[in-house]
């Protein structure tokens, strides 16, 4: 069976304890991650507000995405933007996107901004990444914790001890994922 699309909006992307988790489930087949040129530029825009000493980082990091995950890059879609409806018309490149793509699912902290009924009639739904996450555990719950531990053991300058990385997930929004981790602790801190 082929992995379900989904693509991810740019506040998924700009927490960087959420992007590298979602980019390691996709790169290990958990699902086909998709994203545009213009949701990238919007997490970077953001993050370089936010953090300008990060500049050449979060260049690289970009880089980075697009050679791990090479077919996520959506484009052609802006066409379909003048004939969406969505309560922030800033989103609609979101939602164009993922029309292309074909995708299932817009994974976004904004789920409000993604109504039921914009998204229906394109075969798509609104996920905050808690309840995508969910999704993967509830499917494969080890195969999660090793992508976890395979995110855990990347960051090693600084290294991040297993209460570092818990806090980390609790604090970007995680309740669920963090509840699962802190009971499994045993089975993915080093």
């Amino acid at each position: 069976m082929t992995p379900v699309a989904a693509l991810l909006d740019a506040n998924v992307l700009y927490p960087a304890a959420l992007r590298d988790l979602l980019l390691q489930l996709a790169f290990s087949g958990f699902y086909r991650a998709r994203w545009s040129a213009e949701i990238e530029e919007e997490w970077k825009r953001n993050l370089l507000a936010a953090r300008p000493e990060l500049a050449a980082k979060i260049e690289r990091t970009q880089a980075v995405m697009r050679r791990a995950i090479p077919d996520a890059l959506v484009t052609g879609y802006e066409s379909q933007i003048p004939n969406l409806i969505l309560p922030d018309i800033g989103d609609r490149h979101v939602l164009a996107a993922a029309i292309t793509a074909e995708a299932e699912i817009i994974v976004t902290f904004n789920t409000k901004d993604f109504p039921a009924a914009a998204l229906t009639p394109h075969g798509l739904v609104a996920q905050h990444p808690d309840v995508f996450l969910q999704g993967f555990i509830a499917e494969t719950p080890s195969l999660f914790l090793a992508v976890i531990k395979q995110c855990l053991a990347r960051l090693v300058s600084p290294p991040v001890a297993a209460a570092g990385y818990l806090e980390t997930m609790r604090r970007i929004g995680l309740p669920e994922t963090t509840a699962f981790l802190q009971t499994n602790l045993v089975r993915w801190q080093p």
